[in-house]
């Protein structure tokens, strides 16, 4: 698997930068096929467990996510959750921080994840596939 990482900055405080990057359901208004589903009870935290699931009409896959660590925002420290791919087709993990910068926040999606059955000689393709995504997605959800 390839690496990738994804920085924003943002105008938001680290908390409501946070607060929007954990909002798991609104991911999939950014990532084109998908809708994702939070499986466990509010609120967020470490062990929730959700599912993203791609499709087109009747063929797709599920890609279910536990969150493994988590860490918010606290005193103008800053926030840090990793999460951990449990499917059978898609393996790997993601990290996402954010951390006060100037009056605003920095946001970064760390992420080393790719379908289970790929070939390594991929792995440079989903990485690159993965920052252009993935920066979508965190651009949408900070409002950047």
């Amino acid at each position: 698997m390839a690496p990738f990482v994804v920085t924003r900055d943002t105008p938001l405080s680290p908390e409501t930068a946070w607060e929007r990057i954990v909002d798991w359901a609104a991911h999939a208004r950014y990532v084109p096929l998908t809708t994702i589903e939070v499986t466990t009870p509010p609120p967020n935290g470490l062990h929730t467990v959700f599912n993203a699931r791609t499709s087109l009409g009747p063929f797709g896959f599920d890609d279910p996510m536990e969150v493994t660590e988590w860490q918010p925002p606290l005193d103008g420290s800053g926030g840090r959750c990793r999460l951990v791919k449990r499917g059978p087709v898609m393996v790997g993990w993601a990290e996402l921080s954010v951390d006060p910068r100037g009056t605003g926040a920095r946001a970064t999606w760390r992420e080393e994840a790719m379908p289970a059955r790929a070939p390594r000689v991929t792995a440079g393709a989903f990485a690159v596939s993965g920052r252009l995504l993935f920066g979508r997605v965190l651009r949408g959800l900070l409002g950047a």
